[in-house]
């Protein structure tokens, strides 16, 4: 059986177990706003399956998982207040679908796994990565910044120390690293990436969902609600609105390097 409610982000059904496949090869799986609405669409529409027990994320292809947003759509998706907005929900729904699936969700990561790529990684329940992966954020080099719902998940995960490798540093882990950092729940040899992920799912199938269910959501209740102002969550898409991130948008088109100005 298989569904789609968008074109690059098409579910394969077997039994028990989803897979969305993240198909935008050219681009190595990038994501523009019509997929991360999609990716929002899909995950509230897998998580109303009730006969569901598990939903697997991965690339298209071995080459990438997904390297993120799509930076060269960021000229004609964001840049002003109102499309920032728009952007920012977008991207929202589609990363907190993922984390409020009542199924169990794991990432089989093969490739690149950049950016908002990594971001989606660490929403899930579980990852599964080779040891050949690219795992890492690249805000440093673009001037832009991870809002704290998407920050959040990353320090549960590894503590501030390698959050601040992972956003401010900018460092590209390979698999055995992202292990060893706490990021990924398992490594093995990039061939047995996609076999490790689904020998997991079929032993998640195995147990009481409504375990599985509770747990999940105990782990996210647990966290509590996160302590900022409203203010502070607006600012977070002030980055769009400054010189250095439109000149490192151009820089990035032009295969340049940006020069900041802090401003």
């Amino acid at each position: 059986m298989s569904i789609t409610l968008h074109p690059n982000l098409p579910v394969t059904i077997d039994g028990e177990i989803a897979t969305v496949a993240f198909t935008r090869p050219e681009a190595l799986n990038a994501f523009d706003m019509g997929m991360w609405l999609g990716l929002g669409e899909t995950m509230a529409a897998l998580s109303a399956m009730e006969d569901l027990r598990c939903v697997i994320l991965r690339g298209s292809t071995s080459k990438a998982f997904s390297a993120g947003a799509d930076i060269k759509a960021f000229e004609t998706e964001r840049g002003s207040p109102e499309s920032e907005a728009s952007y920012a929900q977008a991207f929202n729904k589609g990363m907190q679908a993922i984390r409020l699936c009542q199924h169990p969700v794991i990432a089989a990561i093969e490739g690149i796994c950049m950016g908002g790529g990594a971001g989606i990684a660490t929403m899930c329940d579980f990852r599964v990565g080779g040891e050949g992966i690219r795992f890492g954020v690249t805000a440093r080099k673009l001037s832009l910044w991870y809002s704290y719902a998407e920050m959040d998940p990353v320090i549960q995960l590894v503590g501030t120390g390698v959050a601040s490798e992972i956003f401010i540093e900018g460092r590209i882990f390979n698999g055995r690293e992202a292990y060893e950092k706490g990021i990924l729940s398992r490594v093995v040899s990039d061939a047995e990436v996609q076999t490790e992920a689904m020998a997991l799912a079929l032993r998640l199938a195995e147990g009481a969902p409504l375990s599985a269910r509770f747990h999940k959501r105990a782990i996210r209740v647990l966290r509590g609600a996160l302590p900022l102002t409203q203010a502070e969550e607006d600012a977070v898409s002030d980055f769009a609105l400054t010189e250095d991130f439109r000149n490192a948008v151009q820089a990035f088109k032009n295969k340049q390097k940006p020069v900041w100005r802090a401003r």
